[in-house]
């Protein structure tokens, strides 16, 4: 889901750090600041063109689940779909500070989702209705007309037209039709285990040309080929943007210098603190509630907060691996910040090592002995405190973050803020 509220650096910091900082030196040039610039670009064309290509396998994999449908199949396609999760993690720190991301982003990792929207789904957990949302089990797969507003969708041909009017109908965020949680729910099917052990598991004959289970395999069969060619599009639209005449390049340009540099901060801050150690961490661990885990339906949640981590390494050092083994790599935020105080290059590096060292522990406990939503289950103290170390490190470094804008004399910059960081109280009242 998309939070969006923002709270100022602290004005006292800009008073702190200035006495540390002393004049800028020659790496805080304008011209070092355009290098750092252009490597930030380069990066995020690099990142989104590797998400493109995890898109493109993943719809491989798709093609021969629909074709020929098995286990095997499904697996294959389970596997390519946890594939072209890691460099689209990777790119989420570039969505807070470039408005063309941030409003894209929604189209392709909306969640959390109302899946009956979508499929058909396990009522007595889900339940049969919502207040919020009149679509809650409307379950476009197996009806062909849906009653909506006064009005009639018409469903009896399931592509991407049909998926694109559905996401977020109503104005309701919930109803996400499109992206990778939606391509993920028809793989898996619903996690019906709470916060006990087990991802969903929806069987291959869902899909079967002989034997289906649950009706409408042909239909369900659609709507994936729909929703992984409507990733594919969307993810090619957001490579462009990054291309040498790209928007996406062009709008950093608008903002000048300083501009691009507070924009690159702000994908750095907002995404370390309100959005990954607040909403996406903090609160699911304070409510216990496997609902407020990211990956809900495939359990690959602990690698989708490893990967931001990732992702944050790589724009402040300038320097991302690629899915192909190549390295894009060029001048940084981290000279910038470096030209004007060591220390506090030298001090946020070490933060962000702190971080993914503590993301690390958390992926291998995820890969070698419980899922992410067992971690911030109740009566697991010890899974409890492997998060909550993770979300410690996350706003650590955020203040660290904070220094660094006063210190480079940035106006106007501000961070996601979360409830669950900010105002514990308040999670859980409306």
């Amino acid at each position: 889901m998309h939070y969006k509220k923002y709270f100022p650096v602290c004005a006292a910091l800009t008073v702190a750090v200035g006495l540390l900082s002393g004049p800028a030196s020659a790496e805080t040039s304008d011209a070092a600041k355009q290098a750092a610039i252009d490597t930030y670009a380069n990066i995020a064309e690099a990142v989104y063109g590797d998400a493109l290509q995890g898109a493109r396998k993943l719809q491989t994999a798709v093609n021969a689940l629909v074709e020929h449908p098995s286990e095997a199949t499904m697996q294959a396609a389970r596997s390519a779909w946890i594939a072209a999760r890691v460099p689209y993690q990777q790119s989420e720190v570039f969505r807070f500070g470039n408005a063309i991301v941030d409003d894209w982003e929604g189209r392709v990792n909306a969640w959390p989702l109302d899946e009956g929207l979508i499929d058909y789904v396990d009522t007595s957990k889900y339940g049969e209705e919502s207040d919020e949302n009149p679509l809650y089990t409307a379950n476009v797969i197996a009806n062909k007309q849906v009653k909506f507003g006064g009005k009639v969708i018409h469903a009896e041909k399931i592509d991407w037209k049909l998926l694109r009017k559905l996401h977020e109908a109503g104005g309701v965020e919930a109803n996400v039709a499109t992206g990778y949680h939606a391509i993920e729910f028809l793989l898996w099917g619903q996690d019906l285990n709470g916060t006990g052990p087990g991802a969903g598991n929806r069987p291959w004959t869902d899909y079967a040309k002989d034997g289906c289970t649950h009706g409408n395999c042909d239909r369900r069969a659609q709507y994936l080929s729909a929703a992984t060619q409507l990733l594919i599009d969307d993810l090619s639209w957001m490579t462009k943007q990054w291309h040498k005449d790209g928007s996406a390049r062009k709008a950093l340009a608008e903002k000048g210098l300083d501009g691009a540099i507070s924009g690159m901060l702000t994908g750095l801050g907002s995404l370390s603190y309100g959005e990954l150690a607040g909403e996406r961490m903090k609160l699911g661990l304070m409510l216990h509630d496997p609902e407020e885990e990211q990956d809900c339906f495939s359990d690959n949640t602990f690698n989708s907060h490893y990967n931001d981590v990732v992702g944050m390494v790589a724009v402040y050092t300038g320097e991302y691996k690629r899915t192909n083994g190549k390295i894009v790599k060029g001048p940084s935020l981290s000279d910038v910040v470096r030209g004007n105080s060591p220390d506090l290059d030298a001090e946020m590096k070490a933060k962000l090592k702190a971080t993914l060292d503590a993301m690390t522990a958390l992926k291998q406990r995820g890969e070698g002995k419980e899922a992410y939503d067992q971690m911030i289950g109740p009566d697991n103290p010890e899974g409890n405190a492997v998060v909550q170390a993770a979300v410690d490190r996350l706003t650590d470094q955020t203040k660290t973050l904070e220094r660094i804008v006063a210190a480079l004399k940035l106006n106007a910059v501000s961070f996601e803020g979360s409830d669950s960081l900010d105002a514990p109280e308040r999670v859980g009242k409306k």
